[in-house]
């Protein structure tokens, strides 16, 4: 019998709500991954109904939000799929247990091809933050953009994962922080689903500038129902989806 090698320990878990938590995970005896900002990373638990003899692993991919450079471990968002099979057994996981991890980072979902200085557009809902977490992290105060809007759209605000965070980065003059809420109408900031912000009145009064193709990247990251609608308004107004084969600037990152 095979058995299940379970190579990192959680060393951290942060409570965002019941339901959204950030968990910290070091690998045991071997150093962290090399990874680029917007890439991610494999975490599996052993299948507990699994026959003993055949053990299965549940392994799922999430993006890295710490940056390359915090080598105590690599960072990550989640939120508990109660009908799932690994975030409920992610939930039952206490400080000091062991989790398995993939032994490199993949993903394409990075800022390596983009010109500098241009204004960077990074669209998220829930827990698609946490690729543009590890980017702001690195990249902050190295002129890599001339303006970064970091939009992030939940149901409530307590599922506003790094808000006070993004709050305080947004102190600088290039950095813009702008959460939208769908479910709360006692929340006195921006109301509604992400996609209003390319409403062209309400960009520019939060931004300061236009939303044109010649001058910003788009980055997308979450539900797929968000993607489709922006990549669809997006396209209308010029932009082009990226690829190696054909450069664009709209790039995405699927994230159910």
């Amino acid at each position: 019998m095979k058995s299940i090698e379970l190579n990192a320990t959680l060393t951290e878990r942060i409570d965002v709500n019941p339901e959204l938590a950030i968990f910290k995970v070091r690998p045991e005896g071997k150093p962290i991954p090399d990874f680029v900002p917007g890439q991610y990373a494999t975490l599996g638990l052993p299948d507990p109904k699994a026959d003993p003899a055949k053990p299965k692993l549940i392994a799922r991919a999430y993006s890295i939000a710490s940056a390359p450079n915090e080598r105590a471990g690599l960072e990550f968002v989640i939120v508990v799929v109660r009908e799932g099979q690994l975030t409920p057994l992610l939930w039952e996981l206490p400080v000091g247990g062991r989790i398995w991890l993939a032994p490199k980072c993949k993903g394409t979902f990075t800022m390596e091809e983009l010109p500098p200085e241009r204004d960077l557009l990074m669209v998220s809902t829930g827990t698609g933050i946490a690729p543009f977490i590890s980017m702001l992290r690195a990249y902050r105060g190295q002129n890599r953009w001339r303006r970064l809007i970091l939009v992030n759209g939940v149901r409530l605000p307590a599922d506003l994962a790094y808000r006070e965070e993004l709050a305080a980065a947004a102190q600088a003059p290039d950095v813009r922080y702008l959460p939208f809420v769908t479910r709360d109408p006692s929340w006195d900031g921006l109301q509604g689903r992400v996609s209003r912000v390319l409403e062209d009145a309400l960009y520019q009064e939060l931004v300061g500038a236009p939303l044109t193709p010649e001058d910003c990247h788009v980055f997308l990251c979450g539900n797929p129902d968000m993607i489709a609608q922006m990549e669809t308004a997006l396209e209308a107004r010029g932009f082009r989806p990226h690829s190696k084969r054909s450069p664009g600037n709209i790039h995405v990152e699927k994230y159910w």
